[in-house]
């Protein structure tokens, strides 16, 4: 799940990218226009995963666990 949620993530980011140098929305263009429900659901899939991503930075491996409990 955190790949797919960090794949659409980077979407999201590159499509916002494209936005602010080029003007150009890249989800709109390939599905027809900021408006359609392909685009939209895209839109939206985006948003939870971006959601769920926050959940990553508080989330702790257990090497991390491990390191943290046996430093000097």
């Amino acid at each position: 799940m955190e790949t797919f949620a960090l794949c659409l993530v980077i979407i999201g980011g590159i499509n916002w990218g494209s936005v602010g140098i080029f003007g150009v929305d890249l989800v709109a263009w390939l599905f027809g226009g900021a408006g359609t429900w392909p685009a939209r659901t895209v839109y939206i899939l985006i948003a939870l995963c971006a959601v769920y991503c926050i959940s990553l930075l508080f989330r702790h491996s257990e090497s991390d666990e491990y390191h943290h409990a046996h430093q000097a």
